[in-house]
């Protein structure tokens, strides 16, 4: 039983901390990587459109294709430590996407606005980012100010 809850704790360490690594992954990959040597792919994000699709997607496929080799590659190991670093990469992507696309740019439409300060603050940091502030980061890595000036609104 001790040995079953070791390797219990020991996933659940992999899975957080693929989650958390991936905001400072994205963070870098943000900054360095689309605002960089592939901001011919991010560019139509930050331009006003009426597109379904933008070039900049084919960065969610980027990202996603290590999850699925982390994941795929974790079940045919037995279930191993890849699986949950696997998982815990794509559960960032899954909360990327839902905070990105859902919540800020309203790509599918199910909310309107939020009362939820840390919504409000995360909107509002990758809002000011659109209006060409240097705040790269997402979930998480954004200056502390956003939830101040999110109280305040």
């Amino acid at each position: 039983m001790a040995e079953l809850n070791t390797i219990i704790m020991m996933n659940a360490i992999f899975f957080f901390s693929a989650f958390l690594f991936m905001e400072f992954v994205a963070w870098f990959a943000h900054k360095y990587v689309m605002h960089g040597f592939l901001w011919i792919l991010h560019k139509d994000h930050h331009a006003p459109h009426r597109k379904t699709f933008e070039r900049n997607d084919l960065f969610a496929f980027m990202f996603a294709v290590p999850s699925f080799l982390l994941i795929y590659f974790g079940i045919t190991a037995n279930y191993d430590y890849k699986l949950w670093l696997g998982l815990g990469i794509a559960l960032y992507g899954f909360s990327y996407f839902l905070f990105h696309d859902i919540l800020f740019h309203q790509r599918i439409r199910l909310f309107k606005q939020t009362h939820n300060l840390y919504f409000r603050a995360v909107v509002k940091a990758h809002g000011d980012h659109h209006k060409g502030k240097k705040n790269y980061g997402f979930l998480f890595m954004f200056p502390w100010k956003y939830f101040k000036l999110a109280k305040n609104k």
